[in-house]
């Protein structure tokens, strides 16, 4: 009995050390696991799910935050660039919403500091829900059970933008897609990847990939120029930074994108031009790298990227409150 248990305390130490060695190989990788959203105010996350999903947001009583931001197909519209009110084209490509609470700025050029910030944009843009941001918390105040539940969550009897930007906000927050594949692999589980995708990453790292794409997001966290050893032929008009900034500098440089579940959030780049991941890689080895990646290179870092695509949100729709006699009729022609 004391050699079985010798055995078994000493297994126990050579696991607890591999375990160990494990941790800290994977904590320097430049790529770190996310975790699942803290929810601190379910009551206000609920609120913010509603208004994403109210159409009565915009004049036509047709766009919602998820008709750009669809939470059924990763948290974008899979269109080059959305469609906004009276069917206009949208001047830019739609970044996907999930895991957007660890950009350090939103927008792809930066303009809102954060989720709040970026909330009330899109509202009161004539080119996207073509509203005011006065009409639109008219039509809130005129529904009853939203006057209820606004009063339940901030303790005011009378609503305000401030108030609908930071519910729609703190719903967004908790729209993060963690236990991916690659996160299992960092936490320990070796038989997550295959062969081919565990290539892909470490072609990933050695060509330069993450002096640009890291941290839990893959992205997200700076502005680098689209371009960078040869010039991007754009067909969109957007500016990047510059328009922010108003520095020359600043031009052509965007919000590096997550690639947290980029097999789902195509096209790519801010103009869409990338319809697919093996197109994107090809463009970004050699506007970025200057690398021209072989098609086994290729197929390997797609590969890898694949495993970023994490458990998606488990969104119940939910039911909105109904307008009554006094809410403001929706212009959708």
């Amino acid at each position: 009995m004391r050699t079985q248990a010798l055995y078994l305390s000493v297994g126990a130490i050579l696991l607890a050390a591999g375990a160990s060695t494990w941790a800290a190989k994977t904590s320097d990788e430049p790529i770190s696991p996310i975790e699942p959203a803290v929810i601190k105010n379910p009551a206000m996350v609920e609120l913010g799910k509603k208004l994403f999903f109210d159409p009565r947001l915009s004049k036509s009583g047709f766009i919602s935050c998820n008709s750009c931001h669809n939470l059924s197909m990763g948290g974008t519209d899979n269109l080059k660039s959305s469609i906004g009110d009276h069917w206009q084209q949208g001047p830019i490509n739609a970044p996907t919403v999930l895991n957007s609470s660890m950009s350090l700025a939103q927008f792809w050029d930066g303009r809102a500091k954060d989720l709040k910030a970026q909330a009330g944009g899109p509202i009161a843009n004539p080119g996207e829900m073509g509203f005011t941001h006065e009409l639109a918390v008219s039509v809130l105040q005129s529904i009853p059970q939203y006057v209820t539940e606004f009063h339940k969550v901030f303790g005011k009897d009378k609503v305000d933008i401030d108030q609908v930007t930071e519910a729609i906000a703190a719903f967004e927050e908790t729209l993060v897609t963690p236990d991916s594949r690659f996160d299992q692999w960092l936490k320990g589980d070796k038989k997550a990847l295959n062969e081919k995708e565990l290539a892909g990453y470490t072609l990933f790292k050695s060509a330069g990939c993450v002096a640009c794409h890291n941290g839990p997001a893959v992205g997200g966290n700076s502005f680098q120029k689209m371009g960078l050893v040869e010039p991007y032929n754009a067909k969109s008009p957007a500016e990047g930074r510059s328009a922010v900034t108003g520095k020359d500098a600043d031009r052509f440089n965007f919000k590096v994108p997550s690639l947290r579940n980029v097999e789902l959030t195509y096209p790519y780049f801010h103009d869409g031009e990338a319809a697919t991941l093996e197109q994107a890689v090809d463009t970004m080895g050699r506007l970025q790298l200057g690398r021209k990646f072989n098609p086994e290179e290729n197929s390997q870092i797609v590969a890898f990227l694949k495993t970023l695509t994490g458990k998606q949100p488990d969104i119940k729709l939910p039911i909105l409150p109904p307008s009554n006699n006094n809410t403001p009729r929706p212009q959708p022609f």
